[in-house]
């Protein structure tokens, strides 16, 4: 396991505090969820789940935007699933995502070895593989409602830098950035650009990179995942060639059974970057793909994945 460096001493290094306006009228819906996340911390898991389920229900009669954006997201990248499969997977994605929230308590206030307990990292040894052949590290991970307990995971046991996407509400911006930067992570908002987070990772860290959301026709190219064309920003292969890096898919998963979180961390990929955009864009999204096929309804479906179409073509939402 890789002790900690001394990097992210960049001004670009993103730090968010608490301020007095917080408690202003405003934000006071937000305090009564926090305090309601902190009851549920300290309430039986399976309790919290319950409790998970039963909002998830009334998510789903009511956030009808969302669930639209899933079930086009599910059919068109599972199509062979039927129509009742489709609406399956669909419930199970809003209990997932809804036991996600209800667990952030978790990741924020349990101690280090209750967290070493419930978050589990399953593929510790392809980061020791990378490491020991003298490799940066490179994790893609795939936008899982689970997406939080990858970081705390492996930030835990590793130096990290990652980008931040600020929130527009100024009480959950602090407490989530706050509780990427529990074990040390380095963030940097967006607009700081790759240039420090490739610094940092020069210097040791390993980097967190998330490459499945569309950012838009300026910045992408179209190849296909899941045989749709998505609109994809070509850049880790810049980034892997650049930081002499393996590239890791990663995804996180809640186990029912075990009432723990996985974070499965897949070998380095092979052959990868190529050197070519395009090719090095198609090999991501398919192991984008092949993370997403470990837990298929604790993908993040209510992303629009396939917002940007090539031209000519009618838009999906």
């Amino acid at each position: 396991m890789q002790k900690k460096h001394q990097a992210g001493s960049s001004k670009l290094v993103y730090k968010t505090q608490f301020q007095w306006s917080f408690l202003k009228p405003a934000y006071w819906g937000s305090w009564l969820s926090v305090i309601f996340l902190f009851v549920l911390f300290i309430l039986p898991d399976r309790l919290v789940c319950f409790i998970s389920d039963v909002l998830a229900e009334i998510a789903l009669k009511v956030n009808k935007k969302r669930y639209r954006i899933a079930e086009i997201n599910i059919r068109l990248c599972f199509p062979g699933l039927t129509e009742a499969e489709q609406k399956a997977m669909i419930k199970e994605h809003f209990r997932a995502q809804m036991r996600s929230v209800l667990h952030y308590g978790m990741i924020w206030w349990s101690p280090r070895g209750s967290l070493e307990k419930r978050i589990v990292i399953k593929g510790q040894e392809n980061i020791e593989a990378s490491l020991k052949a003298g490799r940066s590290v490179i994790i893609m991970t795939s936008h899982s409602v689970a997406l939080e307990m990858a970081v705390t995971a492996i930030t835990m046991r590793y130096p990290i830098s990652g980008p931040f996407k600020v929130l527009k509400n100024p009480v959950s911006n602090w407490l989530i950035a706050k509780g990427r930067t529990r074990f040390g992570t380095i963030i940097y908002s967006r607009e700081a650009g790759l240039r420090p987070i490739i610094k940092d990772v020069k210097a040791g860290q390993l980097m967190f990179y998330l490459p499945d959301e569309d950012l838009g026709r300026d910045r992408s190219i179209f190849v296909p995942m899941f045989n749709i064309q998505k609109a994809t920003v070509p850049v880790l292969g810049r980034l892997a060639r650049s930081c002499n890096a393996d590239v890791l898919p990663c995804i996180s998963c809640y186990d029912k059974d075990t009432a723990k979180y996985n974070v499965y961390v897949m070998p380095a990929m092979k052959g990868y970057p190529q050197g070519d955009d395009e090719k090095d864009a198609r090999t991501m999204n398919m192991a984008i793909e092949e993370t997403v096929k470990i837990c298929p309804p604790q993908y993040f479906w209510t992303l629009r994945l396939f917002r940007t179409r090539p031209e000519g073509e009618d838009r999906f939402y």
